[in-house]
């Protein structure tokens, strides 16, 4: 008969010889396990292997595009020749080219991927590898592949990078308009171009609304080479209008008019695009399909605007809100002053104890405005708002706009060049205006004169 004693030192050497082979497969822990050194070329070939990726991409040094300016081109020897030859067309493979601050390797400051497809295992890999990188600030992606359901990935991915403030999407088509997950209120970018991603109208409409609601330090906005039309224009230049005819964001079909009652803030912060954005200082519309109709939208909103109802509205609750946030803090200092102990009251000259100084809380200047605070006047028994004089670049060329959309932008120029002071720091209105390759005859008058500024 066996006794128990027996069995136990059978199974521990079974489990040993186990454990044995796996490790002669090359069996390796999942890749949660592993720690991320900040070493782009030894981490992310590691996470690669760990999550079964059999084809990695390699990690490269971006070549310089030109000589030094010292050093002119010099005939090559053959091997010299041979091994630029195999460079160049090593470009085809899937790489990860980058860019480093100083010579480090953990002074990485830009990764640029092109022309290979993100799988869903890359992207974790990628999620977990970058970052690591404390000095990362900028993505270059181009034809990657990615997938709507992939972009809110992405989205948390930049999130976690500390410095990252540039990201380049480009050409990269979705069949839905989810492109304005990127700009979300917990997004920290302040460049993004998304160049050549069939961006229509109704992914326009998104991005106009986020404009306003989500991405408040966003700067640059690159929309050239897509399909944006008026209607887009019209959506991203002020959203509010749209609705308030009755069309709803990203939907061109109008909607059943609803009854004209006060609309919530949230609601109308949700309805605004340039209209009530005063933070980009840049935008690219060119290439795009951009006629009269779209220029006339954007120049409302540079110029000088009416509230609407609901903007009116809006405005008085922030105003209500902004006094009553000023009284009850001096409420409660005066409460605090009150509570002081009898002893430090005692130790007051008697002309003193009932004149303690009321320190007020003075504005910081860092915290910006709401544009709806904005000094207005009176015109008409109409409240106008000076407009958006934030924007100091906008590119609309190779479009489709006439003469009619040209002097519509110029009124709303000369209306911004009246105004010699402006009335926010920083904000003097529109700087460079770029209209080339669109249905303007050179011979224009407005060209000719030289109304451009």
């Amino acid at each position: 008969m066996k006794q128990r004693g027996d069995r136990a030192p059978k199974e521990k050497a079974a489990a040993g010889a186990e454990e044995e082979k796996a490790a002669e497969q090359g069996a390796a822990p999942p890749a949660e396990q592993y720690q991320c050194t900040g070493l782009l070329e030894l981490d992310f070939p590691e996470l690669c292997a760990r999550a079964g990726i059999a084809a990695v991409p390699k990690v490269t040094l971006r070549p310089s595009p030109s000589f030094p300016e010292h050093e002119e081109p010099t005939e090559l020897a053959l091997a010299e020749k041979l091994s630029r030859i195999q460079s160049k067309y090593s470009s085809f493979q899937p790489r990860i080219l980058v860019e480093q601050e100083r010579e480090d390797p953990r002074s990485i400051c830009t990764i640029f991927l092109r022309g290979w497809k993100i799988e869903e295992e890359m992207l974790g890999v990628l999620s977990q590898c970058l970052p690591a990188l404390a000095g990362l600030q900028a993505v270059h992606l181009w034809k990657v592949g990615l997938t709507e359901q992939q972009l809110p990935a992405l989205a948390a991915l930049l999130g976690h990078c500390p410095r990252l403030r540039t990201l380049s999407l480009e050409g990269n088509p979705l069949p839905e308009p989810t492109f304005h997950v990127l700009m979300g209120s917990d997004s920290a970018l302040s460049h993004l171009s998304l160049r050549n991603n069939d961006i229509g109208d109704a992914a326009a409409g998104h991005i106009g609304r986020s404009l306003c609601t989500s991405n408040r330090g966003l700067l640059s906005l690159v929309l050239s080479f897509n399909h944006i039309s008026d209607l887009g224009a019209g959506y991203i230049a002020e959203v509010g209008s749209q609705r308030g005819r009755g069309g709803s964001v990203g939907c061109p079909a109008p909607c059943t008019p609803a009854p004209c009652t006060p609309a919530p803030i949230a609601v109308l912060h949700h309805a605004q695009g340039l209209r009530l954005n005063r933070s980009l200082l840049s935008l690219s519309l060119a290439n795009n399909d951009i006629g009269d109709e779209g220029a006339i939208k954007l120049a409302q909103v540079l110029g000088p605007f009416p509230l609407t109802h609901a903007e009116v509205v809006e405005r008085r609750q922030l105003l209500l809100a902004k006094v009553l946030g000023q009284s009850h803090t001096t409420l409660k200092e005066s409460e605090s002053q009150s509570e002081q102990p009898s002893s430090l009251q005692d130790k007051l000259p008697p002309a003193k104890r009932s004149k303690t100084p009321t320190k007020k809380k003075a504005p910081d200047p860092g915290e910006p405005l709401h544009p709806l605070l904005d000094e207005a006047r009176q015109s008409q028994d109409s409240i106008v708002l000076p407009g958006n004089r934030a924007l100091l670049n906008l590119n609309l060329a190779h479009n489709r706009i006439s003469p009619r959309g040209l002097g519509a932008l110029l009124a709303a120029l000369e209306e911004q060049q009246r105004e010699k002071q402006p009335r926010v720091p920083g904000q003097t209105g529109l700087l460079r205006l770029s209209l080339e390759k669109n249905l303007i005859p050179p011979t224009d008058p407005a060209l000719a004169g030289g109304r451009l500024p």
